[in-house]
């Protein structure tokens, strides 16, 4: 997934009529409306639009089509929230051979994940920390269920699966917690599951906090580094050493990336190595020239007229 070239901003979307939407807007109904006099459906329903588009299953594939991207992501709020839409999304994409991705917590229990799992191509699970104390007390959760999903996911699918870790300083960016983690990637998921140490921003309800320092993502890389791990990056700093992918064979740079810039390319077609030939992990295909680090608003109701 570190090769997608190009990133797609959506806008002015809708909630379409598919099945599964049409049952999202009545679960709306029901818990918004104390009466079916108080509420008509048709107000839910104005909800859910943004400057009054409606956004068509087909909608983000056509968009993904026409600008020659080879995948959609469902990021931002996690999938699994709005699961059966993204399912729906996910076999528009199919029919037009645009790939799906899921970037999410990995919160879900087995029957459902079966079936979401079953229509994506490739996932980022984002492993919070590798502590049941924080995924209590910051996430309201609990980290087994997330441990599950990434078991599932590489021992069980054909999902291509790469993980990130969002380090917050003081939080879950201690040695000893980044070790384990990383001992339990190697003897659970293998070498080659990809993983991604990013960096903290105060925002939101966490404000007092400071931003991660540059230094914890490379102290982090060579932890990983030192257990085992072969694709090991780090996320939100400029940092070509940390975020280009290296051969485990031969150890020369393959892909040399700064944050979304793509510079040297060394890996074939079929996702081999270039220096030595050495079989590289991952979904490769071939690669014509960088997209740079630029995003391009897309009018999702124009694309699936």
């Amino acid at each position: 997934m570190r090769e997608v070239e190009a990133k797609v901003t959506l806008v002015e979307t809708r909630i379409g009529e598919s099945q599964s939407q049409q049952a999202a807007l009545e679960t709306l109904y029901r818990d918004l409306a104390p009466s079916r006099d108080e509420l008509a459906l048709t107000e839910v329903e104005q909800v859910l639009v943004l400057a009054g588009q409606q956004l068509a299953l087909g909608g983000n594939a056509q968009a993904a089509l026409e600008l020659g991207c080879k995948s959609v992501a469902f990021t931002y709020n996690d999938p699994v929230i709005f699961a059966e839409y993204a399912m729906d999304i996910a076999d528009a994409c199919h029919e037009k051979g645009v790939q799906a991705v899921a970037v999410t917590a990995g919160y879900i229990r087995e029957a459902a994940r079966r079936e979401f799992y079953a229509k994506m191509d490739a996932a980022n699970v984002d492993l919070k920390a590798f502590t049941d104390e924080f995924y209590f007390k910051i996430c309201g959760g609990r980290l087994q269920p997330v441990l599950d999903t990434l078991v599932y996911l590489v021992k069980e699918t054909k999902v291509w699966t790469e993980i990130t870790t969002l380090l917050i300083p003081g939080k879950n960016d201690s040695d000893a917690e980044i070790a384990a983690e990383c001992k339990w990637i190697r003897h659970n998921l293998g070498a080659d599951v990809p993983l991604h140490f990013t960096a903290f921003h105060p925002d939101w309800k966490m404000t007092d906090v400071a931003a991660t320092p540059a230094a914890t993502l490379t102290r982090a890389r060579e932890i990983a580094q030192l257990a085992g791990l072969n694709h090991v990056y780090t996320g939100n700093v400029h940092d070509s050493a940390g975020g280009s992918t290296y051969c485990p064979s031969c150890e020369k740079r393959l892909i040399e990336r700064d944050w979304y810039r793509i510079g040297a390319y060394h890996i074939t077609e079929d996702g081999a190595c270039e220096y030595c030939g050495a079989r590289i992990a991952g979904r490769f295909g071939k690669f014509s020239a960088p997209f740079g680090p630029r995003r391009i608003p897309v009018r999702l109701a124009t694309a699936a007229a």
